[in-house]
């Protein structure tokens, strides 16, 4: 099925996050694959509120992205709760990706750290110098074999056919002998923090030597 973000998020964004909140809780198995952003279940409040107002924008729908944000627990509350296990994959450019700001990715570089450690968690990072037998596709989740999700910049596509579940179940392991977990994954997001320090330092040095020299311009006219 075939649907539009614009029509699905015509009442905003808050709605819609609060009716997949049955689906999540009935699932027991997640798959989640991302290549440009922080796993739904696995973002800070501050992130989701950035992506989400971004999302809003684009897509010219109402922008309430900080109660979307504000909802998001009641979707995620399952990693803590229940009987369900979580498979989550990420490129690893999605942990240099800046959503919001320096201190945005800050905090939630930090909340990976913290979730990636709990039992029901399975976090993956696809590193960057992965020698790639499949190549990176677009966001997609599968709810045991009951149905994916794929997102688009203008639609949400649900498969519900056994045969495409299936082709998507493979691709996701492949994608998952690429990843790293573990320690090695947790050096790949401390490796995000020090390159938004080291971006931030070179940029600051950049636009510091260059307003200096407006500044000189403007004070010898």
């Amino acid at each position: 099925m075939y649907q539009e973000w614009k029509r699905l998020h015509r009442g905003g964004i808050k709605p819609f996050q609060e009716s997949v909140v049955p689906l999540h809780q009935r699932t027991r198995c997640f798959r989640v694959y991302c290549s440009s952003v922080v796993p739904g279940l696995l973002q800070t409040h501050p992130y989701a509120t950035a992506l989400l107002s971004a999302i809003s924008t684009i897509q010219g729908t109402p922008n309430n992205a900080a109660d979307a944000a504000t909802a998001r627990p009641d979707r995620s509350r399952v990693i803590y709760e229940g009987d369900h296990r979580f498979v989550l994959l990420a490129e690893e450019a999605v942990l240099r990706y800046c959503i919001g700001d320096t201190a945005v990715m800050a905090g939630q570089l930090g909340k990976l750290l913290e979730l990636m450690s709990l039992p029901s968690v399975a976090f993956g990072i696809i590193p960057l110098t992965a020698e790639r037998t499949i190549w990176p596709l677009e966001t997609f989740r599968v709810f045991d074999t009951e149905r994916v999700l794929v997102e688009t910049p203008s639609a949400e596509i649900a498969i519900c056919r056994p045969s495409e579940i299936a082709v998507y179940a493979k691709a996701f392991g492949r994608l998952k002998e690429l990843a790293v977990s573990g320690a090695p994954a947790r050096a790949l997001i401390r490796g995000g923090y020090v390159f938004r320090q080291e971006r931030d330092a070179v940029y600051g040095a950049v636009w510091g030597g260059y307003a200096a020299r407006v500044t000189v311009g403007v004070l010898d006219s």
